[in-house]
């Protein structure tokens, strides 16, 4: 196969960094690991960052992958590995606006997360809320995305500033 076999998609929560890897993998034919399966147990326990590195390293030992985020326990990992990082990096509006309506969305139809967890108005309303890291998350995701760019020793990131510029990419990329 030509082209990258190992792809990270990283971006502030809500840019849809899950919803473009299932699309890479379905293009693509790579093997998607959706990070949140591999860092959330039943209740919103969170894996002990030692086991979620272990588990990061094992997938990214491997010769084709795709995964939909890197934290902060291991986020070398995949960079070390990565052919390819894909950069989500909307506005912030943008991206506040797609994580409220889907927040909603799963809040109404109590659609399952990862691993029978699910979305809540307790944990949305919390001082631990998906919309609060957010609004404290994204400058850092942004710098971070840019600076990855701007790096000439780490992989090549392509950084995305609208979906339609996305749309553009994907429209170009072979078929498997």
């Amino acid at each position: 196969m030509s082209g990258p076999r190992r792809i990270l998609v990283y971006g502030v929560y809500g840019a849809g960094k899950s919803t473009l890897a299932a699309r890479l993998a379905e293009r693509l034919g790579l093997p998607w690991y959706p990070v949140d399966d591999l860092l959330w147990q039943p209740g919103w326990v969170e894996v002990p960052v030692a086991r979620q590195r272990s588990r990061i390293e094992g997938i990214c030992q491997r010769d084709r992958w795709i995964l939909d985020g890197a934290y902060h326990g291991w986020r070398d990992v995949p960079l070390a590995r990565a052919d390819l990082v894909v950069g989500l990096d909307y506005p912030r509006w943008f991206s506040f606006w797609r994580l409220l309506r889907r927040t909603g969305r799963r809040l109404v139809t109590g659609e399952e997360i990862c691993n029978g967890n699910r979305e809540s108005l307790g944990s949305v309303l919390s001082h631990d809320s998906i919309l609060v890291w957010h609004v404290f998350a994204f400058a850092r995701a942004r710098r971070r995305m840019r600076a990855w760019q701007r790096d000439p020793y780490g992989p090549p990131v392509l950084l995305f500033r609208s979906p339609a510029e996305l749309d553009r990419w994907l429209a170009g990329l072979p078929r498997r």
